[in-house]
């Protein structure tokens, strides 16, 4: 019996317990210990790890599904939660949906018929969105838009002047000869503005009906202005004063500054006031971080200014290397705009009306390419840097009070027995300020703080009035302004009338001319 069994294969075994299934195993016989046998070479290769680029491969695969699924899990929670017929969505949208549809029902038969209407009206609905859009970008003529204007650089044309430290100034000249002005009218241009600026738009009649010599200049890395190397308010204002002894001004002189402008003619009376006769300033600027002022005139001053231009004082103040970028993407980039994008400022009706006339816009371009000739940033970020930093001086020290010299112990015991020896400081002479009452620039909440800083001072408010309405090209506005700060007009002085009229007794006399100074 033995023998028998040991006859039989396992195979005979196998094929006697189940049907014949005409399938035979042809390949070596299996053996346990040969399921085992792996070569080096094929283990080496089982267990080599995965390279970087599968490993990241796999990944996004893996977060690739888990989207997909959060996906679906979200279409499936707002299709149950929202736009089932039980949700408070679809029981509040299926009348209104029922009524509107019942309405366009007769539409559907325009639609192909072996198409679903849902199907039909959503291809039609994404058609016309295209079609709006494409009509909205060609509304406009392409004749009407206007082309960009390029800055141009201009040749040199400007008189310069030599100062004491090796520094040329730039300046331009306007009305009467030098010895023939009544008055001498100096006039710091304000930020992005030039020599050029001056008074616009002002007429050379109005000029010689007053007697006015009109003198503007470039500040220092300005149009055809040398940099300064360290400048500040108080270099600017000797500056001014060189240039008023150059240009032969010998008595005194009248300053007019326009809104950052003005921060030069509040120097000037500041540091020479024994050479100024008197200001004007329209809309003029002050230090927004100026100690003094109350939170209510911060807030008020702030808020009417546009983030932007918050952002730029506040770069000023603490960055100012980060302006360099700003001013390089705007009035540095080779391309003209317009003036309140420039400047990043609001502005008031009378303003827009103003900046739409085409001789605005030719001033502003000639004026701004002067301004940027040298093409580089610093000059103009010394600017904003000045106009926020500490001035040097308060507006306060331009009021007018006894200053009496009590040093030292000897001035002391001197003013037991008499009284001390006291002068008048401050600023003297007239202080005139115009503020139009809807100025986006300079908001009217200044002239407010320097009205209570400077009660002397002579404030014109002026309603409904803008930034540059009142000072740019108003024949009406310049002939008030004079007017206020001249008086009458007497003309120009006529020096041979003078001198005919003069009495000669036969001895030699000295003739004396009352137009010895070239200003009063």
């Amino acid at each position: 019996m033995s023998e028998m069994r040991g006859s039989n294969t396992w195979r005979e075994e196998l094929a006697s317990l189940v049907d014949d299934t005409g399938i035979r195993y042809a390949g070596e016989p299996i053996g346990v210990s040969s399921a085992y046998v792996v070569s080096g070479e094929s283990r080496s290769r089982a267990v080599e790890p995965e390279s970087l680029k599968d490993q990241v491969k796999g990944f996004a695969m893996a977060w690739g599904e888990i989207v997909v699924e959060f996906g679906r899990g979200c279409k499936d929670i707002v299709q149950q939660s929202l736009l089932s017929e039980d949700s408070y969505v679809g029981r509040k949208l299926q009348k209104p949906c029922a009524k509107v549809s019942g309405r366009l029902k007769y539409l559907n038969e325009f639609l192909p018929e072996d198409r679903h209407p849902a199907h039909s009206w959503s291809v039609i609905f994404f058609v016309f969105v295209l079609a709006l859009a494409a009509i909205g970008l060609n509304t406009k003529d392409d004749s009407l838009v206007t082309p960009v204007k390029m800055v141009l650089i201009h040749p040199p044309s400007a008189n310069r002047i030599l100062l004491p430290d090796g520094r040329h100034m730039a300046y331009c000249e306007q009305g009467v000869p030098a010895d023939r002005a009544r008055f001498s009218l100096i006039a710091p241009h304000s930020f992005l503005s030039s020599r050029l600026a001056g008074i616009p738009g002002i007429k050379m009649s109005l000029l010689e009906e007053f007697g006015v010599r009109l003198v503007s200049y470039d500040l220092p890395g300005f149009g055809e202005s040398d940099p300064h190397p360290n400048r500040n308010l108080n270099s600017s204002a000797f500056d001014m004063l060189h240039l008023a002894n150059a240009v032969g001004i010998s008595g005194k002189f009248w300053v007019l500054g326009h809104s950052s402008g003005s921060m030069h003619a509040w120097a000037a009376l500041r540091y020479i006031p024994d050479r100024i006769a008197g200001a004007a300033m329209l809309a003029p600027m002050i230090n927004p971080y100026a100690p003094g002022m109350t939170k209510e005139e911060i807030k008020r001053i702030w808020e009417k200014w546009v983030p932007r231009r918050r952002l730029l004082y506040f770069l000023a103040h603490r960055f100012p290397k980060f302006l360099s970028y700003f001013y390089r993407r705007s009035f540095l980039s080779g391309k003209h705009d317009r003036i309140d994008n420039r400047l990043f400022l609001s502005l008031g009706k009378k303003d827009e009306i103003l900046i739409e006339e085409p001789k605005f816009e030719e001033f502003w371009h000639r004026d701004v390419e002067e301004s940027i000739r040298q093409g580089t940033t610093k000059p103009f970020i010394e600017e904003a840097v000045l106009q926020v930093s500490d001035w040097g001086f308060r507006l306060a020290d331009l009021q007018v009070h006894r200053k009496c010299k009590r040093k030292g112990v000897l001035s002391w015991l001197k003013s037991l027995y008499s009284e001390a020896e006291c002068e008048l400081a401050g600023f003297l002479g007239p202080i005139h300020i115009w503020q139009g009452m809807d100025d986006q620039a300079v908001p009217p909440s200044m002239t407010d703080y320097i009205g209570r800083i400077l009660p002397g001072a002579i404030v014109h408010k002026l309603p409904n009035e803008g930034h540059f309405s009142y000072f740019f090209f108003c024949d009406e506005c310049h002939r008030r302004i004079f007017s206020t700060l001249f008086g009458v007009s007497k003309g120009p002085i006529d020096r041979k009338v003078e001198m005919d009229q003069t009495p000669f007794n036969g001895d030699t006399e000295v003739v004396s001319t009352v137009a010895s100074s070239t200003t009063e």
